[in-house]
């Protein structure tokens, strides 16, 4: 990182401005790096979300998307544990592995799936959502990095029929599952925890979207 990027207030080593944190984060070669950038731009966006300011939470949000993507790149460079012995290239030295290199670069298990999925997403849809109005999270970013490609939310044309009426049928099936399965029960077996609270933010995040969009009803127009 170009040791001429300038300052954000406090120690957090975030530039001035997001053009030129865009920049400084292209440069990014070592993944202890990236990390860096993530963690400090999801405590500013966590100071900016109490202080109300969204122009800065939104900021940090897409420094941190930024980061986490570039350190999932760096990380794809990397061979897997189960590649390096399908091509056997143990030695007198054990390989050097993405989890290894991750782990030694400070990432969590679960920040590495993260950085990995969020360097999953399809580049158009990656910039698409971090340049939205209102850009997702690190954890509602990675949910498109493994969700199939033709279930990935884009932007729909108005007056999407077709959408309209697979959205009737996914809710209908949604309703009648939530009036069947206990929440509690179901939350208690979910695998992976963190991939589910992507979803339901994702989702939320979506719905509320679709309800104040809504034609009213004729109740309402009355």
């Amino acid at each position: 990182m170009s040791a001429n990027v300038p300052m954000a207030a406090g120690d957090a080593p975030l530039p001035a401005t997001y053009e030129a944190a865009q920049r400084a984060l292209a440069e990014c070669s070592r993944i202890d790096e990236c990390k860096g950038w993530a963690d400090k731009a999801q405590a500013l966006a966590s100071y900016a979300r109490q202080a109300k300011d969204t122009t800065m939470h939104s900021m940090a949000l897409r420094i941190q998307n930024r980061a986490m993507r570039r350190a999932g790149e760096l990380l794809k460079l990397i061979q897997r544990a189960d590649e390096a012995t399908r091509y056997g290239q143990e030695g007198a030295h054990p390989p050097v592995t993405r989890t290894q290199v991750a782990t030694d670069a400070g990432l969590s298990e679960h920040q590495r799936k993260t950085a990995l999925r969020v360097a999953s997403v399809p580049a158009a849809d990656f910039e698409r959502a971090v340049e939205s109005h209102a850009p997702p999270t690190v954890t509602q970013m990675a949910t498109l990095g493994t969700v199939p490609r033709h279930l990935q939310p884009s932007a729909p044309p108005a007056g999407d029929h077709v959408g309209a009426s697979s959205a009737s049928r996914l809710l209908r099936e949604l309703s009648g599952f939530c009036g069947t399965h206990d929440p509690v029960a179901v939350a208690a077996a979910a695998q992976d925890s963190d991939l589910m609270r992507g979803f339901v933010e994702s989702i939320d995040r979506w719905l509320d979207r679709f309800v104040t969009h809504l034609p009213a009803s004729d109740d309402e127009a009355a």
